[in-house]
């Protein structure tokens, strides 16, 4: 099934930013959304230039703002007539570990990772109901499949819960026409690790998109993104005892 109107939030840089690139490049009409307007709207000009035939709608939306979210999706669909995709790709990767003084820290990856993203969900599927027809697409993390140490425990666990929360939705909606798929990725290079190197198995940006927007067209329940090695290493971290993958992380 196409899936014309697509709204991706985080959509002003890294992942969010390819995926409209490469939808684009489909001759999908799309809503941008992000806090970084100026940023939108060079991607917007970016976009038009190379599909002139397409729809591109910017919206400035901070995902925190949960008012914000329900009023933005409203309009976007309203101007496009319909929604026929939400990808809740915005987030948060910082964090520090648990009793060294940044509640702060963990308290802002918490509320934008899962509460957030619960909002976004809330809103879709409003949408959805009352189409009776709609594909949500939830960006969790590899983090997801596991606790993990230090930095990544805050971080992870909101993961872990944004997965679960979306089977939950794709658990409520089996028999009917709307689709929910939840995207695992990887290691996959972003403006939110641009700073780190020689991380083992990253992919560049293009690459591990475009194996995000495979497993999104595919509509798939679940996927590991890019499969390899990301499958096999799903299967290796619940399996391996947490000291193993704490080491490891």
């Amino acid at each position: 099934m196409s899936r014309k109107n697509i709204l991706i939030t985080g959509a002003s840089s890294g992942l969010g930013a390819e995926m409209a690139k490469q939808f684009a490049a489909m001759g999908r009409d799309l809503v941008l959304a992000a806090r970084r307007t100026d940023r939108l709207a060079r991607v917007r000009q970016q976009l038009l230039t190379a599909n002139p035939g397409i729809t591109v709608l910017v919206k400035a939306l901070d995902v925190t703002d949960h008012d914000a979210v329900f009023r933005v999706f409203a309009e976007a669909r309203a101007e496009l007539g319909s929604l026929d995709r939400v990808i809740v790709n915005a987030g948060l990767g910082k964090g520090q570990p648990l009793g060294t003084g940044y509640f702060h820290a963990n308290k802002q990856t918490a509320e934008t990772n899962f509460v957030a993203a619960l909002a976004q969900c809330e809103a879709a599927m409003t949408a959805f109901r009352e189409q009776d027809a709609g594909h949500l697409v939830v960006v969790s993390s590899m983090s997801a499949m596991r606790g993990l140490p230090r930095n990544l425990s805050t971080y992870a666990a909101s993961k872990a819960g944004v997965a679960t929360l979306a089977e939950g939705i794709r658990a409520d909606t089996l028999r009917t026409p709307i689709k929910v798929t939840t995207l695992f990725p990887g290691y996959i290079r972003s403006e939110m690790n641009e700073k780190v190197r020689n991380t083992p198995l990253i992919s560049d940006t293009a690459t591990g998109v475009r194996a995000m927007v495979r497993a999104i067209e595919r509509e798939s329940a679940t996927a590991c993104v890019p499969a390899w090695p990301w499958a096999v290493l799903a299967v290796a971290m619940r399996a391996l005892p947490l000291g193993v993958v704490a080491r490891l992380s």
